[in-house]
């Protein structure tokens, strides 16, 4: 595989070529892409009967390597104080979460053709510009990026019509787009305004595609819990079942004595707190309600159950 076109992956590579990133560090990162590497194979080649637990096992595994050995056990500050802006460690969910993306695991994705899985920009609206304008530069795509959807590719035309003789023009607008009918937020600690943000994108997205379903995941809850109910959103799901740590406790992680001091603390609450085979089983209940293994949705089938 070509890591250079992975999420996660492409990340370890631009730190790797990081000029800010200490000497110290560059053979741990050497040593984190090898590990991404198997992680990789390993998920790839699972063929277990209990495959989703296998798999979330495997995540467990490399993401402790990278949030533990690599990050917090880090010698310099760099890591952990620019881990956010590096995208390191949160672009590793938007890595994973496709591998679920598995007849295996969905057995409806057999009914469906042209489907494609991962971090892409998907539709979200489309609006036109004043009338003097010609269609090719008239007609406006809207497309906002998803860290994982599900998808199909569509393309759309749009020409003008002489309303005389009914006859089109050359002047043409064409675009290929994708739209997901299933897509995916996934922050690390979720606070007020990424749950703000989050429903003003679902809201969008069930605008354009109604049947389409929007789901919200974190690592970390940082908020008080606000019912989906009043939003667009389907489901917000906390994948390690717990609040983040408190700021006080986290203020001290910014420096390796800090560090070195919290490292007990740090590493037992992520492996006391880790991500849960149910949370992605939650995720997995919606993409199969998208993609079921049964869609008969004849009349007759209608009127044998009694409501649509």
């Amino acid at each position: 595989m070509n890591i250079h076109n992975t999420s996660h992956g492409s990340k370890l590579l631009a730190l790797l070529d990081n000029k800010k990133l200490p000497m110290s560090d560059k053979s741990k990162v050497c040593a984190a892409i090898e590990f991404y590497e198997q992680w990789l194979h390993d998920l790839s080649s699972l063929k277990s009967e209990d495959l989703l637990i296998d798999m979330v096992k495997k995540l467990n595994e490399y993401k402790n390597y990278i949030d533990i050995e690599l990050i917090f056990k880090s010698e310099n500050d760099f890591l952990y104080r620019q881990n956010g802006q590096l995208k390191l460690s949160n672009s590793i969910l938007e890595e994973f979460l496709p591998f679920l993306f598995d007849p295996r695991l969905i057995p409806g994705l057999k009914n469906f053709k042209n489907l494609r899985s991962g971090s892409i920009s998907s539709f979200s609206g489309l609006s036109f510009g004043p009338v003097y304008l010609p269609t090719s530069q008239k007609v406006s795509l809207k497309v906002k990026d998803q860290d994982f959807s599900v998808a199909q590719k569509h393309r759309i035309q749009i020409c003008s019509v002489d309303e005389n003789d009914k006859s089109t023009t050359n002047d043409l607008f064409s675009s290929d787009f994708y739209i997901s009918y299933f897509a995916a937020e996934i922050k690390t600690n979720l606070d007020k305004t990424m749950f703000q943000e989050a429903s003003q994108t679902a809201a969008e997205l069930k605008t354009s595609i109604p049947s389409s379903k929007y789901i919200l995941a974190c690592e970390f809850l940082d908020m008080t819990p606000i019912s989906t109910k009043l939003t667009a959103i389907d489901e917000v799901i906390i994948l390690r079942k717990t609040k983040r740590i408190s700021s006080y406790k986290r203020s001290d992680f910014s420096t390796y004595s800090g560090r070195q001091s919290a490292l007990n603390l740090y590493q037992d609450f992520i492996e006391q707190n880790p991500l849960s085979v149910d949370g992605f089983e939650r995720i997995l209940i919606h993409l199969r309600q998208v993609f079921p293994e049964q869609n008969n949705e004849s009349i007759d089938a209608i009127l044998n159950r009694g409501y649509f």
